[in-house]
């Protein structure tokens, strides 16, 4: 089976394997230094944050098929946690919560701050 997966559907097995990047820090400043740059512009680089729900895997005949009002069953249910992915690595994990500042947003709440050797749990 190709790992070719343009609309993420597959359910087989987790995202990557969690990582935590408590070294980042350090060794960004390592490397800034190493090549004349401050800390400062490293940490200015922008990442990208994903927040997955949950995810799916059907043919392409059924996917062919889905039209306005169809329903995908993800491989989460209610209430079970959120994955926080930055650039392509799990994190965190969360809760989807409606924010009190603009009830029409969405925000997560951290449960759990992923770490190398399993998880973290947020008080």
């Amino acid at each position: 089976m190709s790992d070719f997966d343009p609309l993420n559907l597959q359910t087989e097995g987790a995202p990557d394997e969690p990582q935590l990047y408590d070294q980042i820090p350090n060794a960004a400043a390592a490397a800034a230094a190493s090549e004349g740059l401050s800390l400062d512009t490293i940490m200015r680089i922008p990442v990208t944050v994903k927040i997955v729900l949950g995810s799916a895997s059907m043919p392409v005949a059924a996917l062919m098929k889905l039209g306005r009002g169809a329903l995908i069953p993800l491989d989460r249910k209610l209430g079970e946690p959120v994955d926080v992915i930055v650039n392509g690595r799990v994190v965190a994990r969360g809760e989807v919560v409606v924010m009190d500042d603009d009830p029409s947003r969405l925000g997560i709440s951290l449960t759990e701050v992923v770490g190398p050797s399993g998880a973290e749990t947020l008080a």
